[in-house]
């Protein structure tokens, strides 16, 4: 009979759970825990060490997390269109100011960097064409 530290046990937990990313993000609201799923999502907006997360519900919820960690629990459907922002390509509304600004169905406007225009856009266009075929 093989017996196991308790050390090497939550090692390997810890290992698996940092290589099996969360499909749900947590929201603290009032001492109680809101569970977020990441299609519910439009877009995020970071702010240092805070990140404003935006729902298709039109809702808004601060998180005590950056961007750059919250982008770990979200899937390929997101873009990070600035380094202050990241998009969920399902809730784009329309693009405008030559794809410097995308509007987002929850009515967020966010900004696409400079350095990114044509990256984004060839995405964009890369996405429309396929679902108009």
């Amino acid at each position: 009979m093989k017996t196991f530290s308790n050390y090497s046990i939550t090692t390997s937990t810890g290992e698996f759970a940092k290589a099996v990313p969360t499909q749900e993000i947590a929201v603290h609201l009032l001492g109680q825990t809101l569970w977020l799923k990441p299609q519910d999502i439009t877009c995020l907006e970071g702010e240092g060490n805070y990140t404003y997360i935006y729902t298709c519900r039109g809702k808004r919820y601060l998180v005590s997390k950056t961007l750059k960690s919250l982008t770990e629990h979200l899937d390929e459907g997101f873009l990070r269109v600035h380094k202050s922002y990241m998009i969920n390509t399902d809730y784009i509304a329309e693009r405008l100011e030559e794809d410097r600004v995308i509007r987002m169905s929850c009515g967020k406007e966010v900004l696409v960097s400079r350095r990114k225009i044509k990256e984004i856009a060839e995405i964009l266009n890369n996405f429309e064409s396929r679902i108009s075929a």
